[in-house]
């Protein structure tokens, strides 16, 4: 009479929400034995590309995203590092103060050339 009781408190009932004749409808991927592969955008963006496709269909590469509120982060044009500080004098931007010191002591064309990698206007002074 106890393992009765155990029995049947040991059933846990099926929750309301589950469908008892549920099948899923789509192949596992256990059963085909091969895993799934995943592409990156790059790929995705030139098979689009390939197919032929009407004007008016929606694309990856025609979505626009809309301008980011945030303030765009500075890197620093020596280190790569983030930075928080701009030259006044060349625009560029530095880390730490060993790469003012560098910065300053650059010779003009090195500077424009900074500044041209980072596409940030010429030096006007």
């Amino acid at each position: 009479m106890v393992n009765e009781e155990i029995v049947e408190l040991s059933k846990k009932p099926q929750p309301v929400f589950k469908d008892p004749t549920f099948q899923q409808k789509f192949r596992p991927i256990s059963s085909s034995g091969k895993k799934r592969i995943w592409r990156s955008l790059k790929q995705v963006l030139a098979q689009e590309r390939s197919l032929p496709w009407s004007p008016e269909v929606v694309l990856y590469s025609s979505i626009n995203a809309p301008p980011s509120f945030k303030p765009a982060k500075k890197y620093s044009d020596i280190s790569g590092l983030p930075s928080r500080y701009t030259d006044p004098q060349t625009k560029l931007h530095f880390a730490t103060a060993e790469e003012y010191a560098t910065v300053r002591s650059l010779p003009m064309d090195i500077t424009a050339g900074y500044l041209a990698l980072r596409g940030a206007s010429s030096i006007v002074g």
